[in-house]
């Protein structure tokens, strides 16, 4: 699986108010938004196949993530 950046996901953490930041907790961040965001693709997939579509939109992750929280 990809991993993603960790210098935006320190910028995250920060925006939630965090003052310091370590990288194991940038790490933690990102393999569960990598876990996470597959679920939310698996919802989404399933939703354009029902829809009859094989194309993804923006529509299907945004029920999706509804659905999920």
């Amino acid at each position: 699986m990809a991993k993603l950046p960790l210098t935006p996901l320190g910028r995250i953490i920060k925006n939630g108010g965090a003052e310091r930041v370590s990288e194991d907790a940038k790490i933690a961040l990102s393999e569960y938004l990598e876990e996470i965001s597959t679920i939310i693709a698996e919802y989404a997939l399933e939703n354009a196949e029902t829809n009859g579509r094989k194309t993804l939109k923006a529509e299907d992750i945004e029920v999706a993530y509804k659905n999920m929280f």
